[in-house]
Formats: structure tokens, C-alpha cells, sequence
């Protein structure tokens, strides 16, 4: 059966993520949610995706159809920024011509946000601001500032603007409040994964390392300044324990590699083990659920979604002390500040993991009540309903004044 027999109530185009499936970072991993979550007989979705190869490429995936950026992704820096927003504001062209709602994830082409109402006067525009990008330390002062600006003009051209952090509502203009909304990403809790033979051989893909279950420390992330990386190694090398540190995730800069590639070599045996970027979802089920405890330095964001992942996982959670990861964890985790910080609470970890146990339980209540999967897209689908409503209803004004005026 045909989607628009069955009382469709809107085309939405997601842009703004690599694409799906998730294979980057937190906005990709949020559009694979958001479209196995939200009912496809109700919304026909649109994801746009960077270029890949055609034998690579899906028509579709959970129920939403993907286009791809016709040109190859650069591999230098500056190229590669000024690539994504070109494919940004090329798909923001390209899908407003046919779709009801553009959604767009993040502010980095925000000067551009007007595009889809030259082209389809009858669209309306969400963006999500994500998280603080101005004042991440990986951007130069002209990113900076071009971030700033980028993120002050989307808060303008957008009909609504999605935090998914209470506490972003700080970083939007007092007048542009009123068209805020706040939803947060979502999780689903995994099923609990048996260290076995057959996950740990994988393993031995990316290291040749034994690892023990429940005897290392854990780390998945963007490798960037802004998370912490080097305060993480650091702390580890001052804590001086006997269980290694596992860091999952890839670099983005050389210039910071070796920052803390140095400081991984100070580390005392058995040291930090950087294992790169891990897609395979049960591989990296299976490294949250037994680890000894997961540290998380993110600092300049909302809510990210690798701390629901390890809440969701039952981990002794220690975040880097912010208002973001606060929000997520309340009392139900532990904070550090600063190296020696971390290192003292890595170091009783170690001694006494059982003293912690009651954090696995809470942190993992928290995102239940909090953040499943089902709520969000719950209130994802009531917003677009609503705007659904307002703009036919906005039509069907506009179509009397016209009929009026033609009598």
C-alpha cells in the first residue's frame, strides 16, 4: 500500500549527518534512531548522505529513503569542512523542493537556512543547534566566529529550534525562546552480551592484546581536544594502576595525536591501548558491559550519545563536571575537574570497583526514565504534527484570501 493512502502527514528531509547507517559520530547515530523509531505509514523520510560508492550505497534503510552527495569527500581538513558544507547547502536546495519539513542537524551552514523557502514557500525548517561549536578549542578564531554567526542566523531562519539539552536553552537568543523546543537523543537498552570467544576474537581485529572482562577502563569517543583525551591519559598515567585503559575512537587532528600519543608512552605498563574507531555494535555492547568503568570527557556539547550508551551499558560512569553530563547523570555517576582529579578516583576504582556497584543501577534507571528511544520519538512525531497542523492550516487561509480576492 501506497504511504499517502494511508494518511501520511508530512515528507521530511533529514540533513545535516554523514548518513545512515551510523558510522561517524552523534548525528548520524541520532538520524538511525530517529528513523527506526518514528512510523513510516505516517512520515515519508529523506536522509541525505555523503558520496559513497554505488556497490556501498542503500536505496533505503529503516523505512527511510537515502540520497547521496554526487562528489567524493577530500581528504585535508579545510577541503573536507568547506566539502560538508557544500553537500549541506546543496541537499538543502535539492530536498526542500519536495518536502514538507527540512530538519536540519547542527548550525555549520546556518546563514543558509532561508534556502527552502525560496524554493518551496510551503516548508517549514527545525534546526538542532547541538552543542556549544564555538567555543570547541579544534576550530581556529575564524571558525569560531563563522560558527558563532552560523548558529545566531539558523536560531533566526528556523520556524523551530531543537535542543536536546536543557541546558543549551542558555546559548539561544531570550526572543527566540518561544520557538524552542527541547528533545534530547534517544537510546534503547541493549541486550546484556556474555564475554564470549566469538565477540573477543573480533577483537583481535583492532588489537593483539588480551583483554579481561571487568579489569579495564573504558573510553569512546571523538579523539578531540574538547573531550578530554589528554586529561584522560594523563590521569591514568599519574593513577598509576595495574588494569589497561582502552580508548576507542579516531583522531581528527595529528597535532593532537601526538600530544597524547606522548602521553600514552609515559603510562606504566599495562598503558593505554588505542583500539580506533569500533563499529561493530556488539563488540562495543560487549567492552561497555564489562568494563571496570567508563570515563566520559566530553565537555562542550549537549547530550551525547555515547554516555547514554554507557549508562544504558550499567557502567561506573566518571564524567568530565559539566552542566551536559550533569543533566544526563545527576547523582547517579561521579565527576572529575582536572587530571589529578580523575587519577585519585581511577585509582580507588581500581581497588574497590564494589564500593561503586549502586551507580550501574541508578545511571541506568535514569536513562530509562529519561531518554528511551520510544519517549523521544513519541515527542518527535507530536511536533510534527504540529507543525503539520499549523502549516495547513496556514494554507487553507491562504487559499480563502486567494479565492476571495479572485471573487
Amino acid at each position: 500500500m501506497v504511504k499517502k493512502e494511508m494518511g501520511i502527514i508530512m515528507k521530511v528531509a533529514i540533513i545535516g549527518c554523514r548518513g545512515i547507517p551510523a558510522e561517524y559520530g552523534g548525528f548520524e547515530t541520532f538520524a538511525e534512531g530517529l528513523t527506526e523509531y518514528l512510523p513510516d505509514e505516517e512520515l515519508d523520510i529523506t536522509v541525505s548522505c555523503e558520496y559513497k560508492p554505488q556497490e556501498h550505497r542503500h536505496e533505503e534503510y529503516n523505512c527511510a529513503k537515502l540520497v547521496y552527495f554526487p562528489l567524493k569527500p577530500p581528504q585535508n581538513y579545510l577541503l573536507r569542512k568547506f566539502y560538508e558544507n557544500l553537500s549541506d547547502i546543496y541537499f538543502l536546495i535539492k530536498l526542500s523542493r519536495s518536502s514538507d519539513l527540512i530538519y536540519f542537524l547542527g548550525i555549520e551552514v546556518g546563514m543558509f537556512m532561508f534556502l527552502p523557502k525560496l524554493f518551496n514557500r510551503k516548508s517549514k525548517v527545525i534546526v538542532n543547534i547541538d552543542g556549544v561549536m564555538w567555543k570547541r578549542s579544534k576550530f581556529n578564531f575564524l571558525e569560531r566566529w563563522l560558527l558563532k554567526i552560523n548558529h545566531d542566523l539558523a536560531t533566526v531562519f528556523a520556524d523551530t529550534i531543537i535542543v536536546d539539552s536543557k541546558q543549551m536553552k542558555k546559548f539561544i537568543d531570550k526572543n527566540k525562546l518561544d520557538k524552542t523546543r527541547y528533545l534530547s537523543y534517544g537510546i534503547k537498552i541493549p541486550e546484556r552480551i556474555t564475554w564470549n570467544d566469538l565477540t573477543v576474537e573480533r577483537l583481535k581485529d583492532y588489537t593483539p592484546i588480551d583483554i579481561t572482562p571487568g579489569n579495564y577502563f573504558l573510553l569512546v569517543a571523538r579523539l578531540e581536544p574538547e573531550n578530554n583525551i589528554h586529561t584522560i591519559v594523563d590521569a591514568y598515567s599519574k593513577a598509576k594502576v595495574n588494569i589497561p585503559l582502552l580508548v576507542v575512537g579516531d583522531f581528527t587532528s595529528t597535532a593532537y595525536q601526538e600530544e597524547v600519543t606522548r602521553l600514552a608512552q609515559e603510562c606504566s605498563a599495562p598503558g593505554v591501548i588505542f583500539l580506533g574507531s569500533i563499529y561493530d555494535d556488539e563488540l562495543l555492547d560487549m567492552l561497555r558491559q564489562n568494563c571496570t568503568a567508563y570515563i566520559h570527557g566530553h565537555s562542550v556539547g549537549g547530550t551525547n550519545p555515547s554516555l547514554l550508551e554507557a549508562a544504558a551499558s550499567k557502567n561506573i560512569i566518571i564524567a568530565h563536571q559539566n552542566p551536559f553530563n550533569w543533566e544526563v547523570c545527576k547523582t547517579a555517576a561521579l565527576y572529575f575537574n582536572n587530571e589529578n582529579d580523575l587519577a585519585l578516583k581511577l585509582k580507588s576504582i581500581s581497588r574497590h570497583p564494589e564500593g561503586y556497584s549502586d551507580l550501574k543501577n541508578r545511571v541506568c534507571s535514569r536513562v530509562k526514565n529519561n531518554y528511551l528511544w520510544e519517549h523521544i520519538a513519541t515527542g518527535y512525531l507530536s511536533l510534527f504534527r504540529k507543525i503539520n497542523a499549523e502549516r495547513e492550516e496556514k494554507l487553507t487561509r491562504m487559499e480563502a484570501y486567494y479565492e476571495g480576492k479572485r471573487a
